[in-house]
């Protein structure tokens, strides 16, 4: 599993890479990112729908409201997303009305709308981050602060971790991994302010890389109760050694926001 794991990442870090560094002659990141959330919201509504609980969401809509939240950045009016929060939250309704059978609608509702927030709206943040000042470099810390977390979790969690964090919700993330990757997280953010010259201090760095891992780790987790709650154990199999692509996604989308109000209301 880990040399699977290793091996996937290593594919993938080269086509990441490239989309947050180049942006001409077409938004890279935003088409990565669109690619990604879309597949990711599908088995999301999949997920939801296999789960038995009833509700059967409008998959083809919340996918497009995903791209198009995704895209949104790139949109330049003052009121998009006004708008798409809008559409988001009265279209569904209005298919619900129009539909034969209304069982559970309230429900296949809210989950339509989740899926369209969780994944479309939260992922935007990395594209609004890419398009700040000194962007590029922004969006590589907060995924560097957050790869980091995760891969200091996994090892210290699985070498010295003997207290459960979560029981009931991950019963393999431990106390010792969730510290140690707020320390991983703490040294690469360090890193990564020398290494892209960002406008903030050390004493700022130790403390963003901190809330960021903690934000990771949260994500991490919920995403580990909703899967818990739709009874299953990965949302895909499309990643060999990391299972679907929103398994992929579960502390990233947390920590781009994090990082993306951190830069707008301190920095810029």
């Amino acid at each position: 599993m880990l040399k699977q794991r290793v091996v996937t990442a290593v594919l993938m870090l080269p086509v990441l890479v490239a989309a947050v560094w180049f942006d001409q002659p077409l938004p890279w990141l935003a088409i990565a990112v669109a690619v990604w959330g879309g597949l990711a919201a599908l088995e999301f509504y999949k997920t939801v729908i296999a789960s038995g609980s009833g509700a059967v969401p409008f998959t083809l809509f919340g996918i497009i409201m995903t791209i198009v939240f995704v895209f949104s950045p790139h949109l330049d009016f003052a009121y998009m997303i006004p708008i798409l929060l809008t559409i988001a939250i009265i279209f569904p309704p209005v298919g619900m009305i129009l539909r034969r059978n209304k069982e559970n609608a309230f429900l296949s509702w809210a989950w339509t709308l989740a899926g369209i927030l969780y994944i479309g709206w939260l992922l935007s943040h990395y594209i609004s981050l890419r398009e700040l000042e000194m962007g590029r470099e922004w969006v590589y810390y907060a995924l560097l602060v957050t790869f980091a977390t995760d891969t200091f979790a996994y090892f210290i969690g699985k070498t010295w971790g003997k207290h459960l964090l979560a029981p009931t919700i991950s019963p393999k993330k431990t106390k010792e991994g969730a510290i140690g990757g707020m320390l991983g997280a703490v040294i690469i953010s360090v890193l990564a302010v020398w290494l892209f010259s960002l406008p903030i201090n050390y004493g700022i760095a130790v403390l963003l890389g901190l809330v960021v891992s903690i934000f990771g780790q949260l994500g991490d987790l919920f995403e580990s109760l909703f899967k818990r709650n739709m009874g299953i154990k990965d949302s895909g199999k499309s990643l060999p050694g990391h299972g679907g692509f929103l398994d992929r996604m579960d502390s990233i989308v947390f920590t781009g926001v994090v990082v993306y109000y951190y830069v707008v209301l301190f920095v810029n």
